[in-house]
Formats: C-alpha cells, structure tokens, sequence
C-alpha cells in the first residue's frame, strides 16, 4: 500500500512538473520567429522599390499585364507583412517577445501558429521579390 501511495505521490509530483515546464516560454523558439522577422524585415524597402519599378511598366499589353502581377505579389507581400507583425504585436507583450517572460499554455500555441506564418510570411517576400527581379532582369 505504502509503494502505491509513493508511486501515485511521485506520478502527480512528475505531472505538475511536466505542466509547469510546457507554460515556460520556449525562448528559442520565440528568437526563432523573431529571427526570421529581423531576416525580412530589411526586405521591406527592396520590395517597395520593385513595385515602383515594375508600376513603370505595366499597361493594356501582355507582358504590361505580366509586370501588373508581379507587381500585386509584392503588394500583397507587403500587406502580409503588415498584418503579421500587428497580429504578432497583439498577441505578445515585449516581455514576452524580448525578455523570455513566461508564456500561458495559450500563448504558447499561438506562438507555434506565429512560426508557421512568419516561414510562410518569408517565403511570400523572398519568392514575390525573386519574380520581380527575374522580370525586371528580361529587359
């Protein structure tokens, strides 16, 4: 009985810990979104400059048309990144973001749904601006 009470003492000691550790942040993690952030984030005035580019160019012809939608992908790049960082920005303090403050469990998955926007939100920048300059490169 004594072996019984010890293992169930121990199994809810071990629960707790388990439960206290997945509410900690996962700081890596966090530095890896924000690393991927400040990776773009530079980006942002090379994008600007191919829309003016590419805004040269468009008119009624086909290849016009072809420089309009290149130019929309790099718009809605852009908006993307608008929009990441001001849903990012309300779901997160700057502790929390800079200092590694502890994370509620529903935090913590809306920091894993942050990552998979932020590497989706990077490859939309990379490849819209990658299009941009192979057409602009075709003159």
């Amino acid at each position: 009985m004594k072996k019984i009470v010890f293992l169930f003492i121990g199994l809810v000691f071990f629960a707790c810990n388990e439960k206290k550790q997945e509410t900690k942040p996962d700081a890596t993690q966090m530095q890896t979104v924000m690393a991927i952030h400040d990776e773009v984030m530079p980006k942002m005035g090379k994008l600007g400059r191919l829309v003016g580019q590419l805004k040269e160019k468009v008119d009624t012809t086909a290849q016009g048309m072809v420089y309009q939608e290149a130019m929309k992908d790099l718009q809605k790049a852009n908006m993307a990144m608008m929009d990441w960082m001001k849903g990012f920005g309300d779901r997160f303090d700057s502790d929390e973001i800079l200092n590694g403050k502890e994370l509620s469990p529903q935090k913590q998955e809306w920091l894993n749904e942050e990552e998979v926007k932020v590497k989706e939100l990077k490859e939309q920048i990379n490849s819209s601006i990658a299009r941009a300059e192979t057409l602009l490169e075709q003159e």
